[in-house]
């Protein structure tokens, strides 16, 4: 599919005015489309994108903005750009009020170049914040959320406004907001490695006992970098806990090979069960499959015997079927 040229978007405006006098009003999925929906999220979250517009497009075709918004994502991630079905989806998202849909839409020029813009305007970061500020304002913690981002693209964007409510999205037990404070914590330039790794632990402590499968994560990295190994694989294996895909993949790969070259996270693991570790790979496989999970099965293979490599067959199934179902965890307004 090609990106949109300034011909295309102007030939798309039309459509999408057509499209939106059919759409219907957002209210809560029934069990069916709430069922499509969770399925199509499942698969975006675990790097199957290409499986998921099926899915979503039934939550999307009763309203839902927030399929519609991943619509758009599926479509542009795919084609590296906006295209003409994901400036479809982003619209119809925005009209339902979805902020990252009309940030989406200011990235790809949808206004400046073909006239797709607000209904009262002609600027989509200011249509995000009119919409966002009073739903924050008045306690939303996923509103304020989305203005730390909305500040960065307003005619003039106020990068302490933006850091103001990323504090208060926390402080209002936000754990997105408490992970993104860690990484910012972590990535300081002007700190040394000690101090940003001690200010990002406060935050990703903070997300990861509100129970949020990556603040575990980069909690476990931070810990281990602080030499900490023993509390660090306590996260790590709280992170496969909670089904997050990096940590699944550590305690696979600290079963198997513990001491092979920059395993240190595996420093603070129990003694490890080289066919557990295979069971886990290849429910992994089983539950996601890629090539990521078929390099790790062939990378690992020989570290084995014909033995545990049947047990670990045995053994599988104890590692498939788990709640909530493996992810990766992508950003929502990611890249």
């Amino acid at each position: 599919m090609m990106l949109l040229t300034r011909a295309g978007l102007l030939v798309t405006l039309a459509s999408l005015l057509l499209t939106l006098l059919t759409l219907p009003p957002a209210w809560a999925l029934d069990e069916e489309a709430q069922a499509a929906k969770d399925e199509g999220m499942r698969l975006y979250n675990a790097h199957q994108r290409s499986k998921s517009p099926p899915y979503l497009e039934i939550a999307a075709e009763v309203g839902d903005a927030e399929a519609m918004y991943y619509l758009g994502e599926v479509d542009r991630l795919r084609h590296m750009g906006l295209t003409q079905a994901a400036l479809d989806w982003y619209y119809q998202a925005a009209q339902h009020g979805d902020p990252y849909a009309m940030l989406r839409l200011f990235d790809g020029g949808a206004c400046k170049l073909g006239g797709v813009c607000p209904e009262n305007g002609d600027d989509w970061p200011q249509e995000a914040l009119e919409l966002t500020l009073p739903k924050a304002e008045a306690g939303d913690r996923e509103a304020m959320a989305a203005l730390y981002y909305i500040y960065y693209y307003v005619e003039d964007p106020d990068e302490e406004e933006a850091l103001t409510w990323l504090n208060r999205a926390a402080e209002a037990d936000n754990a997105w907001a408490m992970n993104t404070l860690g990484k910012r914590a972590r990535d300081d330039a002007y700190s040394s490695d000690t101090e940003r790794l001690e200010a990002a632990e406060v935050w990703f402590r903070r997300a990861a006992e509100n129970g949020y499968a990556p603040g575990m994560n980069n909690l476990a990295s931070a810990l281990n970098h602080l030499d900490q190994p023993e509390n660090a694989w306590e996260w790590m294996t709280r992170a496969s806990e909670a089904d997050h895909m990096n940590g699944r993949g550590w305690l696979a790969a600290c079963n198997i090979a513990p001491n092979e070259g920059g395993r240190e996270l595996c420093r603070g693991a129990p003694e490890p069960n080289p066919a557990e570790g295979w069971a886990i790979f290849l429910a992994i496989h089983e539950e996601v499959p890629g090539t990521s999970s078929e390099n790790a099965l062939r990378a690992y293979r020989d570290s084995l015997t014909p033995e545990q490599r049947a047990e670990g067959e045995r053994m599988k199934d104890e590692w498939l079927g788990l709640e909530p179902p493996l992810s990766y965890f992508p950003e929502k307004f990611g890249p």
